[in-house]
């Protein structure tokens, strides 16, 4: 850990460190940029064409800011102590994370979020996703959206990750009873 503050005094990860070009590249849509303009002859998470570029960006950001933020401020709440809850924030966000399913449930085809190429916003998408759909299932009203975590959650680089972090799975506070 203090080596890690060393580097990134933030302290969040993901952090990506290119040693030949002494660069630190913090934050996972930046990364993704980074390594698709740096190895361009490998799959390409942004489409080339600007439009869907920008389409791209724009659900990447989507899914961070009004899936995966309102989320963690329910799962947060649950770890505060007593006397320190917030049920106020923890309803709005649960409005928020609604809202926000709702507009996925709109937007997503057959295969991905972006058509049928696999984009930098599917990578956002899965971590996202994966976890509300613990804090509210997608199978009650969001069943376009399921069918979608479930062909992110089949992905081999995707189930790969998912095996990979199973072990940690038990340390995700889950609702208690009321």
């Amino acid at each position: 850990r203090e080596a890690f503050l060393k580097m990134w005094p933030i302290g969040k990860f993901p952090v990506l460190r290119d040693e030949s070009r002494d660069w630190l590249v913090p934050e996972s849509s930046i990364i993704v940029e980074y390594l698709d303009g740096r190895f361009p002859d490998r799959a390409r998470l942004i489409p080339s064409d600007p439009d869907l570029a920008r389409q791209t960006r724009m659900r990447d950001r989507f899914f961070d800011l009004y899936v995966q933020e309102p989320m963690q401020k329910i799962v947060g709440d649950r770890i505060r102590p007593e006397g320190m809850k917030d049920p106020f924030g923890v309803e709005e966000a649960r409005a928020r994370l609604k809202t926000a399913l709702g507009m996925i449930e709109g937007a997503v085809g057959e295969r991905w979020i972006m058509g049928d190429a696999f984009t930098m916003a599917d990578c956002a998408a899965l971590p996202a996703l994966h976890y509300a759909d613990r804090v509210m299932p997608l199978k009650d009203g969001f069943g376009r959206t399921r069918a979608y975590l479930e062909r992110l959650r089949a992905r081999p680089s995707a189930a790969r990750t998912l095996k990979e972090a199973e072990p940690y799975f038990h340390l995700f506070p889950e609702e208690k009873a009321r």
